[in-house]
């Protein structure tokens, strides 16, 4: 083991002090957003949407990795702030994640059935990604999403193969709706 087994972090905030972390900045989303044309608008001022903060304790059979995340509040015309999503390399790794603050869903993907799906992201609520699946992160409130994602050291991130393909799926902001007991929250296809 080359690191801390333990770190502490502010459980509000996502930092991780002592460590640093990776910022995505809204530029760097192109082609996440269904309105191209409100994300060109809001990109001009590129603002920072999420920060990562790996943990990577160790590289062998049976070892975990960890990412501390925030995802800041915020939206692109109607649809909220989210990350790049992703599927893991070794297709067969699950992951976890542990929201400690905020409001938010998980956009899920089956890449075999193709089957879609939402689950709720609340403060104390923990969320298992199964395998075989493409995921991503979406804030939809007014306040900070903060999780831990852990996952197998063999799992990698294959980022291409959600570029190539896109999520189905977006959650929109719509006063009137109720999405996993969200209020305010519609999830609905990409292009309807």
């Amino acid at each position: 083991m080359t690191f801390p087994l333990s770190v502490q972090f502010n459980s509000v905030t996502g930092v991780v002090p002592g460590l640093e972390g990776s910022e995505r900045r809204l530029s760097q989303l192109r082609g996440c957003f269904a309105d191209e044309r409100a994300f060109e608008e809001a990109a001009r001022a590129d603002p920072v949407v999420y920060a990562v903060t790996g943990v990577e304790i160790g590289g062998g059979p049976g070892d975990l990795h960890y990412g501390v995340g925030v995802l800041y509040p915020g939206r692109v015309g109607d649809e909220f702030y989210l990350t790049r999503g992703h599927v893991h390399a070794w297709r067969e790794a699950a992951e976890v994640y542990v929201t400690t603050h905020g409001a938010g869903l998980m956009l899920l993907e089956d890449e075999r059935s193709g089957r879609a799906w939402v689950e709720p992201m609340t403060a104390a609520s923990v969320l298992v990604v199964p395998p075989f699946t493409l995921h991503r992160t979406v804030n939809v409130g007014d306040e900070p999403l903060v999780y831990v994602g852990v996952y197998p050291a063999a799992a990698g991130h294959d980022y291409a193969a959600v570029e190539s393909r896109g999520f189905d799926q977006v959650a929109l902001a719509d006063a009137s709706a109720v999405t996993c007991g969200i209020q305010g929250v519609r999830v609905t296809r990409r292009n309807q």
